[in-house]
């Protein structure tokens, strides 16, 4: 049995210390609160500001975990280091980590030193800058902190008069203490897709089949497995997913996302965690969903494929209102579609917008379907 450490204890932390726990793992859960999802199910948990890295030592001290599993981005990942030469293993590596928690050392090693296919891009750290930024990557450009997530902080900038708004909202949405922003010019694409990209300690680099989502401001409302897709075009994906995972180093599930254009293509982001559009996954749509694949690499468990059951796809339940203490009503409602699933996050508070569970469904009906069967599940179910 290991000893394993999540760094951020919201909805995903929750599936993935669920999946540690039915594999016979000890799991403490992190985070800035008390009772977030994942300290819910864990053995134990800590309250600490994880930007504070005397605190993180701290708690490193007292339970000498056997891994850390960051899940989100506002950590003091340097120490990360540090804990590494004391012989705990970061998930996917402390390298990983520090890399990808930033966007900016992300998007450079993809474009620059693997030269992958990326859109056109700037960064800022001021107001000027930021205007020179999108001068350079023209209208339309989306705006990004460099540290964020959930889509906090991004918007599309269509003229020069949203510029001061789009700047404002990137810092309120900014995570830690960077406050420094990318500009990407727009990609005219058919479709966006997360590849679920497994590296292990010893075997291939595995792949799931690809799940397609939509976003608004920022964020998933649905995703679906599989996403049809030109044949070339997914294999591409899997050579660059391949390519960038592999440079970061260390075994673990990896959110890789690309935009999908009539040329092929192009690498977007990576997430070295689960990834919020592969809950998707809980819906029995792989023999292994993507947490469970997760603890399985970080512990040195072979895969020895992963394999599409069904169709699926999955709804996000949103607040539209601050609430402490948050009821939901309609469950019982949407729990009579035949082939579905819910899943109940367990946040102790709701905000607008605030994602507090998702809908499921799957079978053997067409992806189309069972999108507009989890829509209309979720449309059901009301925070109050």
């Amino acid at each position: 049995m290991k000893k394993i450490m999540v760094l951020g204890a919201g909805e995903l932390g929750k599936e993935f210390v669920i999946a540690c726990q039915r594999y016979g793992q000890y799991v403490i859960a992190v985070d800035s609160y008390d009772g977030a999802p994942a300290m819910q199910v864990a053995h134990a948990f800590e309250v600490i500001d994880m930007l504070d890295g005397d605190a993180l030592d701290s708690i490193m001290a007292k339970h000498a975990p056997d891994i850390i599993v960051p899940e989100i981005e506002a950590i003091r990942t340097e120490r990360f280091f540090t804990y590494e030469q004391q012989g705990i293993t970061v998930v996917p590596s402390a390298k990983a980590a520090n890399f990808t928690m930033n966007r900016k050392a992300i998007r450079d090693l993809a474009a620059q030193e693997l030269g992958l296919k990326t859109a056109k891009y700037r960064y800022a750290t001021h107001f000027e800058e930021f205007c020179e930024a999108v001068a350079f990557c023209g209208f339309p450009c989306v705006v990004k902190p460099l540290m964020s997530s959930s889509g906090k902080g991004q918007s599309v900038i269509q003229s020069a008069s949203d510029l001061k708004k789009a700047w404002n909202y990137a810092m309120e949405g900014s995570r830690g203490d960077l406050k420094e922003v990318i500009v990407e010019a727009f990609v005219r694409f058919d479709f966006e897709i997360t590849l679920l990209t497994v590296t292990q300690q010893n075997g291939p680099t595995l792949f799931c089949p690809p799940i397609g989502h939509r976003q608004e401001r920022g964020d998933y409302q649905e995703s679906w497995q599989p996403m049809p897709m030109n044949e070339a075009h997914l294999l591409e994906a899997c050579r660059m997913a391949e390519q960038v995972t592999k440079a970061l180093t260390g075994a673990g599930l990896w959110g890789v996302e690309f935009f999908i254009t009539e040329e092929g293509p192009y690498f977007s982001e990576l997430s070295p965690r689960p990834h919020d559009t592969g809950m998707v996954t809980l819906g029995n749509t792989q023999n292994f969903n993507e947490f469970e694949l997760h603890a399985r690499a970080i512990l040195g468990w072979p895969i020895p494929e992963i394999r599409l059951l069904h169709a699926g796809a999955s709804a996000v339940i949103l607040s539209t209102t601050n609430l402490d203490n948050p009821k939901l009503r309609g469950i019982e409602q949407a729990a009579t579609f035949p082939g579905t699933d819910i899943r109940i996050f367990g946040k102790p508070s709701a905000r607008p917008f605030r994602r507090m569970g998702v809908t499921l469904s799957y079978g053997q009906e067409t992806v189309d379907f069972h999108v507009e069967q989890a829509r209309t599940m979720a449309s059901l179910i009301s925070i109050y």
